[in-house]
């Protein structure tokens, strides 16, 4: 997991959201944290945090609430928003933990009446679907939160344990079975696999099932199931619509939810200056390329398989999202592709600056398009596996 200083997710007035897929660790994390919270040099960063404005404590012993979404009583107190129950039941506590806070009705108003209340103190929520918490806390907490993003392990948290080469020998494996947490730890694939086919059946769609009430769940799981045979190609939604019997406006919304659960991520197509450019195309990656071969019952080796392609360009852009996220690099991720067939597997955007990706697993020689360099004079560089750790390389890793 991350090396995390207490102060980095406690903060002093503010509400800390910290949004992820079910399983990834979030709850782990942040039971780290509090686990630290005792030792003589989280209290010294607790209290330099506190001296800079960002902390929430003195040098006193630090008092935790943690509670759980689905808890009925605790459901009960939130839900009154009485200013007195809230002071009586959350006065002791210095942190007040809340986990899956996404099933807490209207929870977005219950967090600012409570840090209104409680400015002194930090809060923390997780959740694994920005369904209601994007719904419920969106606007109540305008100015008063901060959001963080917990992804499956990254390689550059490998990286802060092993050498590039021994991750280079994994590489082919983290293709086939992903990189949640649990599934590093078991050793052998049969073990690998049936956890993540576990994880396909008990928890990839309990989110939005539950909150959502959606009438048909199978034609939710024929979207992601045709979505797993389509990435790294755009991906069209009238074609969705057709092949699952639904109408265009509901497969938009089963994908935003979809995305809104952090089972995919949504890509979409680069365009500014020339009229041959595709411009309202998306494609779809999946968070977690063992997740995604669990939807479709694929874990062969990758030398048997015909999506080596498909499998490394996922691999590749979600490692680069994790490595913006967590470095808090603000960009834009896009492909580009124009009419006639010439194209970039990804085009990042930061600041206003264009870098441009082709994404091969072991063919450097892959052809850069003269149009793109000649339109936007960018660099194009290939992503391969050998060139893989000087683009991670990080700054700094943080959540």
């Amino acid at each position: 997991m991350y090396e995390v200083e207490p102060g980095s997710l406690l903060r002093k007035g503010k509400v800390v959201v910290l949004y992820g897929a079910r399983r990834v660790g979030k709850t782990m994390l942040m039971e780290r944290v509090i686990a630290n919270l005792q030792s003589p040099s989280a209290q010294r960063a607790l209290q330099g945090a506190q001296t800079a404005g960002t902390g929430a404590f003195n040098g006193s012993i630090v008092k935790v609430f943690r509670g759980v979404g689905d808890d009925f009583e605790l459901a009960s107190i939130l839900g009154s928003r009485k200013i007195e129950t809230y002071r009586l039941f959350f006065s002791p506590y210095d942190i007040i933990f809340i986990d899956e806070a996404q099933y807490i009705p209207q929870i977005g108003a219950c967090a600012k009446l409570l840090i209104d209340l409680f400015p002194e103190k930090s809060i923390v929520l997780t959740g694994s679907s920005m369904l209601t918490l994007s719904q419920g806390s969106s606007e109540p907490l305008t100015g008063r939160s901060v959001e963080r993003r917990l992804f499956p392990i990254s390689l550059l948290e490998l990286r802060q344990e092993r050498e590039w080469a021994d991750i280079y020998r994994e590489i082919e494996a983290y293709l086939v079975f992903g990189l949640y947490p649990e599934v590093l730890g078991l050793g052998s694939a049969a073990e690998k696999a049936e956890y993540l086919v576990n994880l396909r059946n008990s928890y990839l769609f309990k989110d939005i099932l539950a909150l959502e009430q959606l009438r048909n769940s199978q034609k939710l799981q024929d979207i992601v199931r045709l979505l797993a045979f389509q990435v790294g190609n755009k991906v069209s939604l009238n074609e969705l619509a057709t092949q699952t019997a639904l109408s265009k406006n509901t497969v938009e919304r089963y994908l935003d939810l979809l995305e809104k659960a952090f089972i995919i991520k949504r890509v979409g197509a680069f365009s500014r200056n020339l009229r041959s450019e595709i411009r309202k195309s998306a494609k779809y990656y999946f968070y977690d390329v063992g997740v995604r071969n669990a939807v479709i019952n694929d874990f062969r080796p990758i030398q048997l398989r015909n999506d080596v392609g498909a499998l490394w360009e996922n691999f590749v852009v979600m490692e680069l999202l994790k490595k913006y996220e967590y470095e808090h690099r603000y960009a834009n991720f896009y492909f580009w592709r124009t009419y006639d067939q010439k194209e970039l597997d990804l085009v990042i955007e930061e600041n206003g600056a264009l870098s441009g990706y082709e994404i091969k697993l072991r063919d450097s020689a892959a052809k850069v398009p003269k149009l793109w360099l000649d339109t936007y004079k960018s660099e194009v560089r290939v992503i391969t596996k050998e060139a893989l750790p000087t683009l991670l390389e990080p700054s700094t890793v943080q959540v």
